[in-house]
């Protein structure tokens, strides 16, 4: 594990997901969080579980996808960790919570 990464998600005890990157092994990792090593999210929601994983030949490339993981939803972290790439597919379109507005000029004048 020269240069890469690992990035990995871990289903914690709550039932809450937990996405991160490690060099180290993923063994490892697990156990560290499990034994309460880390500080930080996982530390009150112990055991955790991995439950998808994934190699980057660059760490920076771990870091990115990683950073990009931890702003979706939790049905697009669900549809990937599925393998359920038309799912994700169809999550990532943007949805709109707004009426398409109407271009200038065609509104009532009363």
């Amino acid at each position: 594990m020269a240069e890469g990464a690992w990035l990995y998600i871990l289903r914690c005890a709550d039932g809450s997901y937990y996405v991160g990157t490690s060099r180290t092994s993923l063994e490892i990792r697990i156990a560290q969080h499990n034994d309460g090593a880390f500080q930080g999210y996982t530390a009150s929601r112990r055991p955790v579980e991995l439950i998808f994983s994934q190699w980057f030949d660059q760490i920076t490339d771990a870091i990115e996808n990683e950073r990009k993981l931890k702003g979706w939803s939790r049905a697009k972290k669900e549809a990937l960790i599925r393998g359920d790439f038309a799912s994700l597919q169809q999550l990532a379109k943007r949805k709109s919570s707004h009426p398409p507005r109407r271009p200038p000029g065609t509104g009532s004048s009363e």
